[in-house]
């Protein structure tokens, strides 16, 4: 099952990302990149929030961004579907352990304030 589960998440996060590149080639593929200035990320891409607006208003780079989104958020689903399958069987030393791992993910990605 855990297989299945991160073999889900790594293709559906393929094929959104997939899905974003085309879209974002088929409506920017011939501008001419300009390599003399760095222009980063804009705001809208650099919260969740702002991703999940991006792709739902159907542009290239949010769709990429959730891609990249549901990549990183499967290998935190293996954890949590972890730790209920440890407590299901009252493995309660690998309940621990699994917490502890998801929250040194979670404070990896939310709250290291970076």
């Amino acid at each position: 099952m855990i297989a299945n589960l991160l073999r889900g998440g790594v293709i559906l996060a393929a094929l959104v990302v997939f899905v974003g590149g085309v879209l974002f080639l088929s409506r920017n593929g011939m501008v001419q990149a300009n390599y003399q200035v760095f222009s980063g990320e804009p705001s809208d891409l650099r919260h969740w929030k702002g991703i999940v607006a991006t792709a739902l208003a159907a542009r290239g780079r949010g769709i990429i961004q959730l891609g990249l989104l549901l990549l990183i958020a499967t290998p935190v689903a293996r954890v949590v579907f972890g730790a209920f399958a440890f407590a299901i069987e009252r493995d309660w030393l690998y309940v621990g352990v699994a917490l502890f791992v998801l929250a040194v993910l979670m404070y990896s990605l939310l709250g290291s304030g970076v």
